[in-house]
Order: C-alpha cells, then structure tokens, then sequence
C-alpha cells in the first residue's frame, strides 16, 4: 500500500509551511536525499528532501498551499509495494484518494472523512434505488490540536470556519483569521449548511421577476502566498517566541560555566593560517564545533532529543550552529557528522551554510537534523551567553567572545586571551556532574587544537 509524506516541522515553533513549487513528477522515482520541492517557511524557504528511495505515486499539495505540520504532501510507493499491490485487487482511484486522506496513524479511518458505500446489487444491474429522504449526517471537519486551542482562546466555533487546510482542514491561521474579524462579517466563517431545515428557504421569485442568481455554499479559499519584508519579519519573531517560551516553561535547564585560555588554539591556528590564502583559512568557529563535535563521543547524552518522556540519542552527531539572519532573528542548521570531517571541511560547510541561511536557502535536512546547538556571541563583545535550549533538544553551548585577560598558570601570572564556554542543559537527561566534565573536555580538546 502507498504511504503519505508529510510536512516535516522546519524549525521550533513551525506550524505550517507553504508549498512553492515540486521538482518531481507523479510516477518518478527518487532516492534519499533528492530534492523534491521547495517549502516557504517563517525562517525563508527550505528545500524538501525526501528520506527514502521511492516513487512519486501522487502530489497532494499544490504549489501555493498552506499545509499545517503533520498533514500529507506527497503519497509515496516503494519497490517492493509495488510487487505486493500487483497481486492485490485493484481498488477505485476515487476511493483510493478518499480511504487515504482518512487514515489516521493507526490505520483508521479519521472523523470526518467519509468513505463512499459501494452501490448496491440493484446499481450494478443497472437498476437505482431512490435516495433516502433522510438527511445525511454532517462529518465532524479534521481541525488540528493547535486550531482547536487557538480556538478555544478565540471564542471560535471551529464548525463554523472554512479551512484552507488539505481536504478543507482548519489551521490555526485560519482560527485567527476568522476571530480577527466580527462574527459571521467576514470570509472564513461558514454560513448554514444548505440542508439545515432551520435555516429559512429565500423566498421564490414573483412571476415575471428573474430569479436570483445561486450562489455557491462556500467560496473557495484563497491561495495563500509567502510573506515578505515586515510579515516575514514578524511571524519569524513569533515562532522564535513560541520555541523559547516552551523551553522555559518545559525544559529545566540548569546553567553551568568554564573559563579556559584560549592561547593554544589561537597561536596553532594562526601558524596554520600563515601560507593560506584569505578564502582557504580556518575559521575560529570550526575548532569550537570539532572540540563539541568531539566531546559529545564521551558524553552522548547531551547529543540528542526528549521525546515522549524519555532520551532519544542523535543517529549521529550534528551540532546547530546559531546564524543571525539580515533584519533580525536566527536559525540553527546542522553541520553533519562533524567529528569525522577536517577544520578545512567544517569551515568550508559553515561558509556555505551561513551564505545560503541568509539567503534563505537551507535544506529540510540541515534545519530538522541537529543534535545539540552552538551559540556564539563573541562577535558582539559578549563575555558569556547562556542559550536556551531548542526543543526538542537537551542541550546549548554557548560561547562568548575572546578577551585578553589576566591568567594564572604554571605558578606565573601573565596576560592570556581567553574566553568562557557554556552550557544549558536539560536536567531531565543529565546532571550537572556529567555537564561539568563535558565542559572541561571541550576546554581540553581546544588546549590541543593539533589533535582536532
């Protein structure tokens, strides 16, 4: 059987994306990682890759639709799902699409979507029985968990509201589009179902008058499109502020710090900058996420998630690297398989990283992957950051800016450029014994920058 490829969440706080366009066709065949579509998001567009080798069996969301997270992009069709459908009886393509869009998780078919009855033996004589004068029962309308919240907080009947979702469902912009507006003035709130017997019939026309023109039940939903400039600006602000605010009020972080010289490091890499050319030279930021990247092998329960109560370990070890974007806000993308790549390696993945952030060009992947965050201020003169964690990640480091300070070391008092590594963590995967002595081996991996 086919399965749905669903809108994969593109950072904290996403709700939905808009579909831009597809780069595949119904019946091609693609393996993973190809890039099937590009996706408008508050963070600027991401390309959609697809995790499996399979094939296009059929495109659900048109380029122009808002889709919320979770709900079906694509339907999808493996080799070996095709050998197993051959032998089987061939099913309706009408009512393939419906028992699809109506399955849940599970397999059931989800409320308010209704499968058509197969006709009756008199039908398929050729003979059709009358309908039943009985109205049909009105379907409960697919309204996600968020819409029924911001629903809830609106005073909005979400019976009552047009979605714009796949199949009509209702998002949360579509909730606050129809409780921005007075009660029943605006496009988004639904009039009486034609069939409603307490809704009054209009008038018939008087002989000799025309008669007034129908007009449809509902009309249909306009095609969303990318926000810009300001819009884009404001929605990325909040979907930062919805990330954060779970955190804190989710998460128990506890905080801790490590003040280390930084004279190692920076006199190893000013002797390997030396004979290289200004494009070829190794950035700062790559011996801080390699000395993580590296770390995170003795410490691995502060590289990846917590999901349903419990430690998810990373499938591998791919720190976020926190970018401000042009006009505020940041995002985090991963730079993958760090402690297996060079210092060359990395500062050329956080050149072009950091290009196509800001460019709004970033993978599915690069924005769903990572396993722990660095964060870096020290390009703004900050002396020490304390992240907050991105969920569903347990941890942050953060690094603050390098400073020419006093140092004791060795019985000597002498001037050293230092700077000070920290961490928050979620207290609910580890403890601070553990957080202190992953720290300390970051400080120690930076000592020896030739072992990076």
């Amino acid at each position: 059987m086919s399965r749905t490829y669903d809108m994969p969440a593109l950072g904290a706080g996403m709700e939905s994306g808009i579909i831009i366009e597809w780069h595949v066709d119904p019946g091609q065949a693609v393996k993973r990682g190809d890039i099937i579509g590009i996706v408008d998001t508050e963070k600027g567009a991401i390309d959609i890759e697809i995790w499996e080798d399979a094939e296009i069996a059929e495109i659900l969301a048109t380029p122009g639709t808002e889709v919320p997270v979770g709900e079906p992009l694509l339907r999808l069709r493996g080799a070996e799902e095709e050998a197993e459908e051959a032998g089987e009886e061939a099913v309706d393509p009408a009512e393939e699409a419906v028992i699809e869009a109506g399955k849940e998780v599970g397999g059931e078919a989800e409320e308010g979507l209704a499968v058509p009855e197969a006709p009756s033996a008199d039908a398929s004589a050729g003979t059709t029985s009358p309908p039943a004068m009985e109205p049909a029962p009105t379907p409960r309308r697919r309204v996600s968990p968020l819409a029924r919240r911001r629903a809830e907080a609106l005073g909005v009947d979400p019976e009552q509201v047009v979605g714009t979702g796949p199949w009509g469902s209702i998002t949360a912009a579509d909730v606050e589009a129809a409780g921005a507006r007075p009660h029943g003035t605006h496009r988004g709130i639904r009039g009486p179902a034609s069939g409603d017997p307490s809704t009054p019939a209009p008038p018939p026309p008087q002989k000799g008058e025309p008669a007034p023109p129908s007009s449809p039940t509902s009309s249909p939903p306009p095609t969303p499109i990318p926000p810009s400039g300001d819009d884009r600006q404001a929605a990325m602000r909040r979907a930062i502020a919805a990330a954060m605010t779970r955190s804190k009020r989710e998460i128990p972080h506890y905080y801790l710090s490590h003040t280390l010289s930084m004279e190692p490091a920076l006199r190893w890499l000013e002797e390997a900058n030396r004979d290289r050319p200004p494009a070829k030279r190794i950035l700062l930021a790559a011996l801080y996420l390699k000395a993580v990247a590296r770390a995170l092998e003795a410490f691995p329960e502060f590289n990846g998630f917590w999901e349903d109560e419990a430690f998810r370990a990373g499938d591998g070890i791919h720190p976020g690297l926190a970018i401000s974007l042009r006009g505020g806000g940041l995002v985090a993308p991963a730079l993958h398989d760090a402690p297996s790549r060079t210092l060359e390696e990395l500062t050329g993945g956080i050149v072009d990283v950091v290009q196509r952030a800001r460019s709004g060009r970033l993978r599915g992947s690069e924005v769903t992957d990572p396993t722990i965050t660095v964060t870096s201020l020290g390009d703004r003169g900050v002396d020490t950051v304390f992240g907050v964690i991105h969920p569903p990640q347990v941890a942050i480091v953060g690094v603050g800016t390098v400073a020419e300070r006093a140092w004791a070391e060795g019985g000597m008092v002498g001037s050293h450029r230092t700077v000070t590594l920290t961490l928050s963590a979620d207290h609910r995967a580890g403890d601070g014994h553990r957080g202190g002595l992953f720290l300390a081996r970051v400080a120690g991996l930076l000592r020896t920058p030739e072992e990076l």
